[in-house]
């Protein structure tokens, strides 16, 4: 149940490959937090795409945009849903996810940097309340956590 902050160079992906690029961000979310294939349970897998207009990314001072197609991913995740082979299947699971979204006539580099934020227990709010590692495993049925008490 992460919440996906990307970071885009704005018009690099074209309305069809961010949509596919949501789509595989959110089956890499699915596929690393072993998330059910459930519409409710996934649906608490949220995606905001944030497009950076010209001139606002730079890289080492200068806007190397030209070159380099440099792409942010900063992933947000309950601490204790992934443990360190998780965390490496989700990084790489997100760089495919840009790289298969990236449209074909795009010849640029594609730089990515995956950022995987545990949030620590106790320090995540959703409707008003600090939900805990159980309220998580409830919400969203993580396969490979055993079933723990709800905190509520």
């Amino acid at each position: 149940m992460p919440n996906i902050l990307v970071k885009l160079p704005k018009d690099s992906f074209p309305a069809q490959h961010r949509e596919a690029l949501v789509r595989l961000l959110s089956h890499a979310a699915a596929s690393a937090e072993q998330i059910p294939d459930e519409p409710k349970k996934r649906s608490l897998c949220w995606v905001l795409v944030d497009e950076v207009a010209p001139g606002f990314w730079m890289c080492g001072g200068i806007d190397v945009t030209a070159q380099v197609l440099p792409c942010i991913a900063m992933i947000y995740v309950p601490a204790g849903v992934l443990d360190a082979a998780g965390r490496a299947r989700f990084v790489k699971l997100v760089d495919d996810a840009f790289r298969q979204a990236l449209p074909a006539t795009d010849q640029r580099r594609l730089a990515t940097s995956v950022i995987v934020h545990d949030v620590v227990e106790g320090t995540w709010g959703a409707n008003g309340a600090i939900w805990r590692l159980p309220d998580f495993v409830d919400a969203v049925g993580f396969a490979h956590l055993k079933p723990l008490p709800c905190a509520s």
